[in-house]
C-alpha cells in the first residue's frame, strides 16, 4: 500500500540480473516494478505478482516485457522515449564516423609503438560530407540522425512502414524508398526500427548483398534485428566495407566472429549511457511508477 509522501522501496543493488525465481520471491506484496531491458518479464512472472500495477521499463524498447500479457491482467506498462532520442542518435554517428575513419583501428596502432613515421597510405578510410546516408526507421531518433546528416550535406533516404509528413521530409530533405533501393543506395546504412517479428533478421544474407561493398552498417536499435553470422560472413568476405554495432544478437554474448575483424566497432550496449540521459531515463521510469500507483494516467504508457 502507498502512504501519502512515503513509499518502501526495494531495490536491487547488484549488477547481477535476478534469475526469475529470484525476481518472483522479490515482487511478492509488491506494487510496481522499475526494470531495465536486461529483465525478462513473461506471463509466469505476472501471473506470479498479482498486486504489480506497473511495469517501468527503463527504455524506449520493451521486447523484455509480455506487454499483452500484461495488459490481459490489468497491468500498465511504460517505457523512456524521447529522453535518450538525442544521445542516441550522437552514438550511432559515432559509431558512423569511427568505422568510416577507422578511429579504433587508428587508436590501437598509435598505442602499439609501430607509428615511425607520417605514411601516405596509412589507414585510409572513407569519407563522410556529401555522401549517401540510409535510415532504417525513421521515428524520433531516425529523425535526430536525419537532422545531424544536414550539416554533412548528405543525401539521406529512409525506408518505414508509416511515411512522414511531407513538412517533416522537407525540412530534413529526406526522400523515402523502399528498403531495397535504401540498401543499394547508400553509402552508410543506420538502423532505427524496434524489434518486432517482422524486423527479426531484417539485415540477412539477402539484404546485406544488395548493399555497396564500401558501404558501413550501423546499428544502435535492438541486437536481433540483424543476423550475425551473415554480418561476419559479409564483414569477412567484402560485401559489405565495415560496421559499428553497439547491440548484439545474444547479449552480453558477441558472436565470436566479430571478435578479430578489424573492419567493425563494437560497443557495449552504450547508446544512451551518458550521465544526463540516464538518470533522466531512470527519473521518467520512477515518475511513470508513482504516477499509476496515485491513480493517475503515466506519462508514457506502452499501448
Amino acid at each position: 500500500m502507498l502512504i501519502p509522501g512515503e513509499v518502501s522501496l526495494d531495490y536491487n543493488d547488484s549488477l547481477a540480473v535476478l534469475s526469475k525465481p529470484e525476481l518472483i520471491a522479490r515482487l511478492r506484496g509488491k506494487d510496481g516494478l522499475i526494470c531495465h531491458i536486461v529483465s525478462s518479464i513473461d506471463d509466469e512472472v505476472l501471473a506470479a505478482a498479482p498486486t504489480v500495477k506497473v511495469v517501468a521499463n527503463v527504455a524506449v524498447g520493451y521486447n523484455n516485457i509480455d506487454v499483452a500479457a500484461a495488459h490481459r491482467r490489468g497491468v500498465v506498462v511504460t517505457n523512456t522515449p524521447d529522453v535518450l532520442t538525442e544521445t542516441t542518435a550522437d552514438f550511432a554517428w559515432a559509431l558512423l564516423m569511427a568505422t568510416a575513419r577507422r578511429v579504433v583501428e587508428a587508436d590501437r596502432f598509435a598505442r602499439s609503438g609501430q607509428w615511425h613515421r607520417w605514411q601516405w597510405d596509412l589507414l585510409w578510410g572513407a569519407d563522410v560530407y556529401g555522401k549517401t546516408l540510409g535510415l532504417v526507421g525513421f521515428g524520433r531518433i531516425g529523425r535526430a540522425v536525419a537532422r545531424r546528416a544536414l550539416g554533412f550535406n548528405m543525401r539521406v533516404l529512409y525506408q518505414d512502414s508509416v511515411r512522414a509528413d511531407a513538412a517533416v521530409e522537407r525540412e530534413l530533405s529526406v526522400s523515402r524508398q523502399e528498403l531495397e533501393a535504401v540498401l543499394r543506395e547508400a553509402d552508410f546504412v543506420s538502423l532505427h526500427t524496434p524489434f518486432l517479428p517482422e524486423t527479426r533478421h531484417l539485415m540477412n544474407e539477402r539484404t546485406l548483398r544488395l548493399m555497396k561493398k564500401s558501404a558501413i552498417l550501423v546499428n544502435a536499435s535492438r541486437g536481433p534485428v540483424v543476423d550475425e553470422a551473415a554480418l561476419v560472413r559479409a564483414l569477412q568476405e567484402g560485401w559489405i566495407a565495415g560496421a559499428g554495432l553497439d547491440v548484439f544478437e545474444e547479449e552480453p554474448k558477441i558472436h565470436p566472429g566479430l571478435i578479430p575483424l578489424t573492419n567493425v566497432v563494437l560497443a557495449p550496449h552504450i547508446a544512451s549511457a551518458s550521465s544526463d540521459t540516464r538518470v533522466a531515463m531512470a527519473t521518467l521510469a520512477v515518475r511513470n511508477c508513482l504516477a499509476v500507483l496515485d491513480g493517475k494516467p503515466p506519462l508514457t504508457p506502452v499501448r
